[in-house]
């Protein structure tokens, strides 16, 4: 036996200590925020991820030879998912580890022995199972406070990937906007102006009193946007629905934007206040106790001066005529009305893939790379060649082949 030895999480007490030994990693980080206990575990429940209808996953905790947990790994996969890949593809995610290249390798092992006996082909790592909205990168510029639900993690993880054999398939861009105005160039302002004189355009914050339509808005424009682009599945009414319910609580309505051409929803810009500012000293709970602080906090307080932005999209039409401007024209609109309530707009992530927001992330909202997280992959045939993601290409019509 080696140094090391792998205990898989079977009962309620190996799930707490999986959770638990992330303390030993960050212990005296003033930058690190304790994950919510109950957001971890979800990943993990058949009964709140739908990913385990038609997927597995497991995970380990990693012992030294005097019984101390000194890492952690999970594993996993989704038939539909890793069938999108050119060879199936899971996961690793939720990794800890001691900077030590044997443990690290211990747990690699482990999650690549799971995923190969499965006919899985490579892992990416270190990801989550489920949306890429959470958990998901190494983190390896900007070792900040990191936005809830965002990966944080000493910097010595990159190199325990990259020693291991893992590569760079894409990197994640973070973009920072601090609230100075007036930073957009002249012919922005000119467009914004041009449409809020129109009457059939109209910037308005959204009504979170009849969640259907706000879905139904979002998914509209969301498949109008990216329908277009080779890789992009279109989303359904449900996942609309589920994310405008899970934001409900915790949005501010002031700063969520859609623009309508007449009736019809042709973008959004939806940003919430960050909540890793006000759950700092939750330490993972989140019991009825830590709901109405937050709450409190939140809505009461308003203590959160951080502005996490989400998602942006312009639906296809309309693209180039200057909707993006005047979404955030309006919303430095609010900013000048509200002095001091939003300091800062950082918005994650933006994949390298994804040049068209990246432009913008750096054009139209003037925003400053500010953290990057890279998600590696790991091919199981070392003969195989690597490569990396590609960039989402719009698919052309038969109109613009012709």
């Amino acid at each position: 036996m080696g140094k090391y030895r792998l205990r898989e999480i079977k009962t309620a007490q190996d799930a707490r200590e999986f959770i638990r030994m992330a303390e030993k990693i960050y212990d005296g980080d003033p930058m690190w925020v304790r994950p919510l206990d109950n957001d971890i575990e979800s990943v993990f429940d058949p009964a709140k991820n739908p990913l385990f209808r038609d997927g597995e996953a497991t995970r380990w905790t990693l012992h030294d030879d005097t019984g101390k947990t000194v890492g952690r790994i999970a594993a996993f996969y989704n038939r539909e998912l890793s069938a999108r890949e050119p060879q199936p593809t899971g996961g690793c995610g939720f990794f800890e580890c001691i900077d030590d290249q044997q443990a690290a390798d211990t747990l690699f092992d482990a999650a690549r022995d799971w995923l190969a006996a499965r006919g899985l082909e490579a892992m990416d790592g270190s990801v989550n199972f489920g949306d890429r909205m959470q958990w998901w990168g190494v983190l390896v510029e900007g070792f900040t406070l990191p936005l809830y639900g965002m990966n944080y993690n000493p910097p010595y993880y990159g190199k325990l990937f990259e020693a291991y054999g893992f590569r760079n398939y894409f990197d994640q861009h973070t973009y920072l906007r601090r609230m100075e105005l007036h930073v957009m160039p002249d012919a922005l302002y000119q467009k914004a102006e041009r449409l809020f004189a129109n009457p059939d355009y109209r910037f308005e914050h959204v009504d979170m009193s009849d969640k259907k339509k706000v879905a139904r808005d979002l998914m509209e424009v969301y498949n109008s946007g990216w329908a277009t682009f080779s890789g992009v599945k279109p989303m359904e009414f449900g996942h609309a629905l589920q994310m405008v319910e899970t934001l409900a609580p915790i949005v501010d309505p002031e700063v969520l934007y859609f623009a309508f051409y007449k009736e019809q929803a042709i973008g959004f810009f939806v940003m919430v206040p960050d909540l890793n500012l006000l759950i700092r000293d939750f330490k993972g709970k989140f019991g009825l106790w830590q709901k109405l602080k937050l709450m409190w906090r939140l809505k009461v307080r308003k203590k959160s001066d951080r502005l996490f932005g989400l998602v942006f999209g312009v639906a296809a039409e309309f693209q180039g005529r200057g909707i993006e401007a005047g979404m955030i024209r309006r919303f430095e609109l609010y900013v000048e009305k509200h002095p001091g309530r939003y300091n800062s707009l950082e918005i994650a992530w933006i994949g390298d893939f994804n040049p068209l927001m990246m432009r913008v992330a750096e054009s139209y909202v003037m925003a400053q790379k500010y953290k990057r997280h890279v998600t590696y992959r790991y091919l199981f045939d070392r003969s195989k060649p690597f490569e990396r993601a590609p960039k989402l290409g719009r698919v052309r019509n038969k109109k613009e082949q012709s």
